[in-house]
């Protein structure tokens, strides 16, 4: 029971909720500049190492693919060897600790010299504090999407979804915990973020499994896990409009941190019903014991697939013809994955996109500022863009899946749409118009997150899972290198130009618009790059990802 897929995916989301401690910088921010006589440059410089530890999780897809990937090959392949003996002993719980040891030293070494326990760092150490801290929640991640799409290859852009989504309401969810027993300690919820996700993680670990068995029904219990996202996400869109509008007394806190649990909780109760389901489908012996071939790796596996086709001589044809594809496309290590073109065309895209969406919500509040926006305002725009985030990557997962099932769409697809959408909402926030931030900051928020779920799906489905987490983390380097260069060098840049008088402030929509317009610019030009992807992999979604699905759904 402790082993199967649903209960992985229950610990997965659990530790998902909890490990968005970068999400929440401006909660301890200001205690961060004070305490250590930080002026706002310093300041936007450690907020970088932020970035980037949360960005750039090569390492951490290095070692899942060592200790989970590599363990279950070498079990596979019977090899008895002292290396293979030693990883026995692997899977996604290492990446786990791994993750859990570098979120506890970074936050509670920040938290020692905030609270003067420790003489005051060098700034380069404290950006080493920070990104240590960072750099814990790629760890995490990796190892919790890594194996939900091992254990859903079928739905892979569902799940993704899912977790991505889950990511993404972390800072709100730490937000409430600290505004229900510490508000207005900052100190505290830095000691809180080295405590609390280090804990769940370390309590919940060994339940976040690879599950090879192929059981029926996962799609409805999917449907049932996304409802509680849903409802997740609106209950807090609903606190944050409260808590902005109104001041709650403790007790009002509280309960809306119990409720909140009682949500966070109900994930348990689909996965108990799903193993009953499962327990009565398994006596009448409709439970198989193989996995999807496309995302096995292995070779008899292949063969099968393949055989699939030798009924019709013209499927038979198409499968040939593509099996250079297949070997070209599948499995790949990061090394040769770097060495193909749909790697760069998926990262130049990712550039344009995430970069982009990170430079806006690193701006939004200096644009609000500009344009007139009151305090409230800003804060609710600011708060709300998590929830957009969520919906973007909850929601492009999931009706990727079903544009891919139903009609037979490439995924790149969505990822082309997304982006051209992108390019409206930074053109309605360089228009200046009354309410524009509203409208902009939903569909910049909606489409950014959606590249958070589609392009690991991708990723998976063009290079395979057996070195994912490594591929999809080193393509993610793409959003910090994005947003430095639109953040720094034209938004930072043009708005220097804008501003006059000694506060080297700026008023009004010329402050943002040539910027946005031109971020606008980049954003297309990332929807006709991803259109390159789409018209390059429409060809093998055809012959294997479809082929895959359609053989998986007749078993």
């Amino acid at each position: 029971m402790l082993s199967s897929k649903w209960i992985a995916t229950v610990a997965s989301i659990w530790i998902q909720c909890t490990c968005g401690g970068s999400y929440a910088f401006g909660i301890y921010s200001s205690v961060l500049k004070s305490s250590q006589s930080y002026d706002q440059a310093t300041l936007d410089t450690v907020s970088v190492f932020k970035d980037i530890g949360a960005n750039v999780g090569v390492l951490s897809g290095l070692l899942y693919s060592a200790v989970a990937v590599h363990r279950r090959r070498r079990r596979d392949n019977h090899q008895a060897s002292s290396v293979s003996s030693l990883l026995s002993f692997g899977g996604p719980w290492v990446v786990h600790v791994a993750g859990a040891i570098q979120c506890f030293a970074g936050y509670f070494l920040m938290w020692l010299s905030v609270t003067g326990v420790i003489d005051r760092p060098a700034v380069p150490l404290m950006c080493l504090f920070m990104f240590i801290a960072a750099q814990a929640q790629t760890f995490f991640n990796t190892a919790n999407v890594v194996t939900a799409v091992q254990n859903f290859p079928d739905y892979a852009g569902t799940i993704v979804g899912i977790m991505k989504g889950f990511l993404g309401l972390s800072g709100a969810v730490l937000i409430q915990v600290y505004d229900a027993f510490f508000e207005g300690h900052p100190r505290i919820f830095i000691l809180m973020l080295a405590l609390l996700p280090t804990f769940i993680s370390l309590l919940l670990m060994c339940l976040v499994r690879i599950d090879e068995r192929d059981t029926q029904g996962n799609k409805k219990q999917l449907n049932r896990f996304s409802t509680v996202a849903l409802l997740v996400a609106a209950y807090l869109m609903i606190v944050i409009i409260l808590e902005n509008t109104f001041t709650f007394p403790l007790w009002a806190r509280i309960t809306t941190l119990i409720l909140l649990l009682l949500l966070l909780a109900s994930p348990l109760r689909i996965a108990t019903n799903a193993l009953k389901d499962e327990s009565e489908i398994s006596s009448q012996g409709l439970v198989s014991s193989e996995r999807s071939p496309l995302l096995s790796g292995n070779g008899s596996q292949q063969s099968e697939r393949w055989s699939s086709a030798a009924g019709d001589p013209k499927e038979r044809h198409a499968a040939d013809e593509d099996t250079p594809m297949l070997q070209d496309e599948e499995d790949l290590n990061v090394v040769q994955a770097m060495g193909t073109g749909n790697f760069w065309l998926l990262f130049i895209a990712m550039a344009c996109g995430m970069g982009s969406g990170l430079a806006t919500i690193n701006n939004i509040s200096q644009i609000g500022e500009s344009l007139g926006y009151t305090t409230v305002e800003i804060n609710t725009l600011v708060s709300s863009w998590s929830i957009w985030n969520f919906l973007g990557r909850f929601g492009a997962g999931y009706v990727s899946d079903i544009l891919l099932h139903r009609n037979g769409w490439a995924r790149p697809l969505l990822m082309v749409i997304t982006l051209a959408t992108m390019t409206i909402g930074h053109v309605i926030i360089a228009s200046g118009f009354a309410g524009n931030l509203y409208v902009g900051s939903v569909i910049v928020g909606v489409c950014y997150g959606s590249q958070w779920s589609l392009m690991p799906t991708i990723t998976s489905e063009l290079f395979g899972v057996g070195h994912m987490g490594t591929i999809f983390n080193t393509i993610a380097i793409a959003s910090p290198v994005g947003s430095y260069l639109l953040s720094v060098r034209v938004i930072g840049y043009i708005y220097d130009k804008e501003a006059s008088g000694k506060s080297n402030s700026c008023s009004g929509t010329h402050c943002f618009m040539l910027s946005f317009l031109i971020i606008g610019c980049v954003t297309l030009f990332g929807s006709l790059v991803a259109s390159a992807l789409f018209f390059r992999t429409k060809m093998f979604y055809k012959l294997v990802v479809l082929r895959r699905l359609n053989l998986s759904a007749r078993r």
